[in-house]
């Protein structure tokens, strides 16, 4: 390559990640005009980027991305779905399982036998043991709302605890469902999932039609006595809603990896400091995956794991010299026009592959000469261009 590609590095990212990207990309936690960035949690401020392409979440979420602004820019915001899932699903049915058998309660009394005789505290053991008698998720019924990697990880391991599992999507990933196991049940609508389940485990993404999701209507239609679990994002759930259900014992326990003022000391509800997807298999696997779909968008122009592009992927050929990406508004008329200008300018087209979801149109077109920055900018000069760039290939189609 003739320029190094800058990195901005926010959090802390797998080291084996970051190293996939090799000696052309120069990496910093400081770097104030990035081609790419790669974040876990922290906010992403996009003004005076000018230069950047992409922007690669070490995670599911996209919350912490402002996801308008980046669409209107032409930069491509890339999740890693699947890769923290395991981590999440573990620690669901460990929470789950702690609830249900009073667990951290118990841990508690132990705790408070420090100190006695062996007989003492035997004799203490078998006398209060009874406060902590709990309940099986055998024979129960989980309802799981949302069937992403980590909703059908939850609905398929419920199953193998032995769980009756309803599951419910309003809008369903064919590629999602067809991992579901058979066992699993897809209902039809959320009231039925609500009415039967006896535990509700929320896997939904965080966006205007979720916030609040959880609300008095959506309480109002649960089992009486079932509990709740938010391992999906804080403000999916109205915690004045649920401390009300809580409180008339309509909702038996809520548990949350999002703690807050409200509800860290009520007695009916078990917290976890967002540790989803804390885990170092985790974090390896979210940071691996981000690095790789940063690298061959920068060098290559593909589009994998996109949240607001489509997934467009080409691989060049020995006779493409450069590679033209056209970012556009799915509006008549794009292909035309860049191929009127490429025609124009005696620029001969090699390929041309072009996806589009209803938003973005996004265009790779292989041509087999150079591509001059002033055709760039009569591109970007169309009506409904949002933004072009060019990838020039050497030897063995790499990157030059």
């Amino acid at each position: 390559m003739e320029n190094l590609y800058r990195i901005k590095v926010m959090n802390a990212i797998s080291k084996k990640g970051l190293a996939l990207l090799g000696e052309n990309y120069s990496l910093g936690d400081g770097e104030a005009d990035p081609h790419g960035i790669v974040v876990r949690s922290s906010p992403v401020n996009l003004e005076g980027l000018d230069n950047l392409l992409a922007v690669a979440r070490a995670g599911a979420g996209v919350n912490n991305i402002p996801m308008e602004e980046a669409t209107e820019k032409g930069i491509c915001v890339f999740n890693t779905p699947g890769a923290n899932a395991n981590a999440v699903v573990e620690l669901v049915f460990t929470m789950l399982g702690i609830r249900l058998r009073n667990v951290h309660q118990g841990i508690t009394f132990c705790q408070g036998l420090n100190g006695l005789e062996e007989d003492v505290l035997a004799r203490e053991v078998e006398k209060k043991k009874k406060m902590f008698k709990g309940e099986e998720m055998s024979g129960k019924t989980l309802g799981v709302l949302g069937l992403g990697k980590i909703g059908v990880g939850v609905a398929n391991a419920g199953v193998q605890h032995n769980m009756r599992v309803i599951g419910f999507d309003p809008f369903p990933i064919l590629d999602n469902v067809h991992e579901l196991s058979p066992a699993v049940e897809m209902v039809r609508s959320r009231a039925e999932m609500l009415r039967e389940s006896d535990y509700i485990s929320l896997h939904v993404p965080l966006n205007k039609n979720t916030s609040s999701l959880v609300s008095h209507d959506f309480l109002e239609a649960m089992k009486d006595g079932a509990v709740l679990l938010n391992y999906a994002r804080g403000p999916v759930v109205d915690e004045v809603a649920v401390l009300e259900y809580l409180n008339n014992d309509k909702l038996a326990g809520f548990i949350t990896d999002f703690p807050s003022p409200r509800v860290i000391d009520h007695p009916n509800v078990l917290v976890t400091p967002h540790l989803g997807a804390s885990t170092k298999e985790s974090e390896l696997n979210c940071g691996v995956m981000a690095v790789g779909e940063l690298k061959d968008y920068l060098e290559y122009g593909n589009v994998n794991h996109s949240v607001n592009f489509p997934n467009v992927e080409s691989i060049p050929t020995v006779k493409v010299h450069t590679r033209l990406i056209m970012i556009n508004r799915d509006q008549p008329g794009m292909i035309g026009q860049v191929t009127n200008i490429l025609g124009a300018h005696k620029i001969n087209i090699i390929s041309f592959v072009n996806e589009s979801n209803g938003v973005v149109g996004y265009n790779i077109i292989d041509c087999d000469g150079p591509i001059l920055e002033e055709i760039c900018r009569e591109v970007e000069a169309c009506d409904g261009v949002i933004r072009t760039r060019t990838i020039r290939f050497g030897k063995n189609c790499q990157p030059a």
